[in-house]
């Protein structure tokens, strides 16, 4: 079967004349359907957890208020509890060095997302979020969209490079099943997974996307997540309001995800199978949603009421306070979601309070509270993804509202400059780690010698014997030994060749000393080098090693640098293997 594929697929390239790039849009045609009813699949599964625990499916708020207030307080416990026996079947036989999720199988990995741990962990995802659960319901949905994209590209035979970018347009696909953001979906994959930008990746990726969001919309009842109104003008000084609300919500951001990850460090110290501790995490979101049954689910419905009518400050408090506290537990306690769209939750609340409260100060000159709340989510966002591109696409796709564009980006590029200065905290871990890669790398830029050098083992003074010299020759593996005087200066170096030659043809070498074999024209480091200067000087040398001295004026030996360690860094430095 899949020599018949390779067979067709080159016999079409051949007759059509299509080139890899002209295939690959082909494929990612194909690839955004499949993560449109990936999307749709994972959408109808909790439609009907809901449909058999309530009879109704919609609003998890909805349905949380019809139940009787003893049922929202076990119903997530339980909840939990199976998707946590559905998590284990997941880990049950996997390889530890074996990646699952799609941004590591296509940033780190060759772009192969395992079948039987992602279904798992969809099905433990289906029903803590189904029960109630805390938690974004994107996670998922993106995920099996680019395990679909995986199969496909498995199935085609596509070499690793090629599977990787198919997975890509698979969860740009599922990005925008999840949100109707079709560009933004394009730029979350390029932004965050992939770290650049480049028409060879993005191009496809922008099809599957826009193949995608067709695709839903094609469905009965299909309806974006956020509806959102008209946008007011903002005009004159208000957009430093927009500012100061960047700023909050780039220091903010950091410390919400710190908040969770806290969670996530508390339950792991609990000795508890971890059924129980997503339980324990259900109970404390059942507790909670006794009194606000607002915080179940990922907060779709209560964002679109914030934006549609108006709220109290205090009514506010209460649902960001519960909600971000619901989300830490569920989040914590190792349930299977994402937290994007309780960010974007974060960011509308208090982006409404911070409107409100603007308002109470200037109310003849700023806009309703609901306008901050639209900024505030795309600006919470960016803080906390630092990817401030993909969060202004996404917002401004959302409202398709040119109005909202300026108060947006310098909302947006503030948060992410805050939030990147008070620390590199993201929400993907394949953010931070490439964070950590660009600085070492920056670390590296603006190292020198003094950092790589070692020890000089093979010194032998001026007065040293050829059968001195000898001995350090056959006890080390080298081709030099440096020179010193009684000072420790360096005088030059000793080649080996030079004393092999007189032993091999039996010159007279009783009363020669290393002195009189040191050749002074020699390469020297410094301890305030940098690493390109080095690396210069040993390209013209053909040794493993050169010396390093403190300063032409004062040549003490400090000791050696060795080339690998020298590549070795430089390798770093360039971002390369």
């Amino acid at each position: 079967m899949l020599s018949f594929l390779l067979k067709l697929r080159t016999r079409a390239q051949t007759l059509f004349r299509l080139s890899d790039a002209h295939t690959m849009l082909i494929w990612s045609v194909i690839v955004g359907i499949g993560g449109a009813f990936a999307t749709i699949l994972f959408r109808e599964g909790i439609g009907l957890i809901q449909h058999a625990l309530s009879g109704t499916s919609g609003s998890f708020i909805q349905m949380a208020r019809r139940l009787p207030w003893y049922v929202r307080f076990w119903l997530p416990a339980a909840g939990g509890l199976v998707a946590g026996f559905a998590l284990l079947l997941a880990t049950r036989g996997a390889s530890t060095t074996k990646k699952s999720d799609y941004m590591e199988a296509v940033a780190l990995g060759g772009g192969v997302v395992p079948v039987r741990q992602s279904v798992w962990r969809s099905v433990s995802s289906l029903l803590t979020i189904g029960t109630g659960g805390s938690i974004g319901r994107e996670g998922s949905m993106v995920q099996l969209a680019a395990l679909a994209a995986s199969l496909v590209g498995r199935f085609a035979n596509f070499d690793p490079p090629r599977l990787r970018l198919l997975v890509a347009c698979g969860a740009a696909a599922g990005i925008t099943s999840a949100y109707n953001a079709p560009i933004a979906g394009a730029f979350f994959v390029s932004e965050i997974v992939l770290g650049a930008i480049s028409m060879e990746s993005f191009g496809p990726m922008v099809v599957s996307s826009v193949v995608a969001n067709i695709t839903m919309r094609e469905f009965v009842g299909y309806k974006p997540p956020y509806q959102m109104p008209v946008f007011p003008a903002v005009t004159g000084w208000e957009v430093l309001l927009f500012v100061v609300l960047g700023l909050l919500c780039g220091a903010l951001a950091p410390q919400f995800l710190h908040f969770v990850d806290a969670a996530k460090n508390q339950f792991r110290r609990l000795p508890l199978p971890l059924p129980v501790r997503l339980a324990l995490g259900g109970l404390i979101v059942g507790v909670i949603s006794v009194w606000v049954p607002d915080v179940w689910g990922n907060g779709y419905s209560v964002v679109n009421q914030v934006l549609h009518s108006p709220w109290t400050w205090q009514a506010l408090v209460a649902v960001l306070v519960f909600k971000v506290l619901a989300t830490a537990a569920t989040a914590g306690s190792g349930a299977i979601g994402g937290i994007f769209t309780p960010t974007l939750f974060v960011g509308a609340i208090f982006g409404s309070l911070f409107g409100l409260g603007m308002h109470a100060l200037f109310p003849a000159h700023t806009s309703a509270a609901f306008a901050y709340a639209i900024v505030g989510m795309g600006a919470f966002l960016a803080g906390a993804t630092q990817a401030p591109l993909m969060a202004i696409l996404m917002i401004f796709e959302m409202t398709l509202s040119y109005e909202v564009v300026l108060p947006l980006m310098v909302s947006c590029v503030v948060a992410y400059f805050v939030a990147r200065a008070t620390g590199t905290t993201s929400m993907y871990e394949i953010t931070q780690h490439r964070y950590r890669d660009e600085e070492e790398r920056m670390r590296l830029r603006a190292t020198q010698m003094r950092e790589l050098i070692q020890p000089a083992q093979t010194v032998v003074p001026l007065a040293a014997s050829v059968a001195d010299m000898t001995r350090v020759f056959l006890e080390y593996p080298v081709k030099y030994l440096y020179v010193t005087d009684d000072a420790g200066r360096f005088c030059g170096a000793v080649a080996l060749k030079d004393i092999t030659s007189d032993l091999l043809e039996k010159r007279e070498t009783a009363h020669k000393t290393a002195a009189d074999y040191t050749h002074t024209p020699f390469p020297l480091l410094k301890p305030n080098m940098p690493l390109g200067t080095a690396l210069e000087l040993f390209m013209g040398f053909q040794g493993e090693r050169l010396p390093v001295i403190e300063s032409d004026a004062e040549p003490t030996l400090a000791g050696v640098v060795y080339k690998t360690s020298l590549l070795d860094a430089y390798r770093k430095m360039t971002g390369g293997d």
